[in-house]
């Protein structure tokens, strides 16, 4: 590992650039925050974005469903009353649910992904599910809070950190992204 810590990491590889699908996607979405609830087309491109393979069970909510959790979710301080109101709703994991609140307020939240979740864990910030599945409140509060520690170090949004430790593992990726460890 060419870096010694996340910090030194961060320091060399942060990058606050997007896509410009995901920087369209974010400016789309700014109105959520205003109205305080996603319609079921803004949900389901939130959910093809992160997910494309759980479009069909996330097609299942209906609108009413969609909007109340949503309205649940962003009216809420508690971040899990967040986390809890977004997976009550049919194919919402924890990925799904941190890339709802990453689109609608990148400053405060970045997406939950296997390939950060490794480098957290390769750098002991995490030690737990290391198949990168499964994930809980605690397990997403965590990697909130550590993403949340580093943006705040470099005067960074949470998306930008998330974003750059993403690029850096898919380039320096060898091997199988979804590794099975006893």
């Amino acid at each position: 590992m060419p870096y010694p810590n996340l910090t030194s990491l961060l320091a060399t590889e942060l990058t606050r650039d997007d896509t410009p699908d995901t920087i369209q996607l974010i400016e789309d979405l700014r109105v959520v925050r205003r109205r305080g609830y996603l319609t079921k087309r803004e949900f389901l491109t939130i959910c093809r974005w992160k997910s494309p393979r759980s479009i069909r069970h996330c097609m299942k909510n209906s609108p009413a469903r969609i909007r109340r959790q949503s309205v649940i979710a962003l009216a809420s301080r508690s971040e899990q009353v967040r986390f809890e109101a977004l997976t009550a709703l049919a194919g919402v994991g924890a990925p799904t649910a941190s890339a709802i609140l990453t689109l609608t307020d990148p400053r405060r939240y970045g997406v939950m992904d296997i390939r950060v979740w490794q480098l957290l864990l390769e750098f002991g910030s995490v030690r737990t599910k290391p198949g990168g599945a499964g994930f809980t409140f605690g397990d997403w509060h965590l990697y909130l809070v550590t993403l949340r520690g580093h943006a705040k170090q470099l005067g960074a949004t949470v998306r930008a950190v998330e974003y750059s430790l993403f690029l850096y593992h898919q380039r320096e990726q060898e091997g199988v992204l979804y590794k099975r460890r006893g």
